[in-house]
């Protein structure tokens, strides 16, 4: 397995380089990198030191936006690791998930018509919710591992995240849209 070249983003935070990511250390930071590195401060410099100050300005808001996501870290991991993930040829999915995501949609497309569409939202929620904890955790496990066949396995495992995030976004919008029409 071979190690990306690309930027670093744990390195830039002064981060371990790991899924789990302490979000608290991270905000504070990147407020420090914000500081040091505001295109404002390089007011006085030459268009030269304009441009990078706004280049580094940009990547310091890249990193801070990739490593606060559980999906974009995931995947900035396996770019990391020489593995980075292609979406449209990383398309194999385990059956029974395959199975689970169209049980969720389905779920989510009967909540309109539910006696109660509050509950059923919650109840939709609470179930995307727990199954994304659990994907975080393998993912933690499997970046922890850092074999091979781990990170194979959290190469699933982002798909499956990425998936749940997309639906939890979804019901979001439903909410947004019942909350309007209540």
């Amino acid at each position: 397995m071979s190690e990306a070249s690309g930027p670093d983003y744990f390195g830039l935070f002064g981060l371990p380089e790991s899924f789990e990511v302490d979000t608290e250390a991270l905000a504070e930071r990147y407020r420090e990198l914000q500081r040091e590195a505001h295109p404002d401060r390089h007011a006085g410099g030459d268009d030269r030191q304009r441009r990078i100050a706004v280049q580094e300005a940009a990547n310091i808001n890249e990193g801070y936006r990739v490593l606060k996501d559980p999906v974009a870290r995931a995947r900035h991991l396996l770019e990391r690791r020489g593995l980075p993930m292609n979406d449209e040829t990383d398309t194999t999915m385990d059956p029974s998930f395959l199975m689970q995501q169209m049980e969720l949609r389905e779920q989510l497309a009967a909540v309109r018509q539910a006696d109660d569409p509050f509950a059923a939202l919650e109840d939709l929620r609470r179930t995307v919710d727990g199954a994304a904890r659990e994907q975080r955790e393998a993912l933690a496990a499997d970046f922890a591992d850092g074999s091979q066949e781990a990170l194979e396995r959290a190469r699933e495992g982002v798909r499956k995240l990425q998936f749940l995030q997309k639906l939890a976004a979804e019901a979001d919008a439903v909410d947004e849209d019942l909350t309007e029409a209540s």
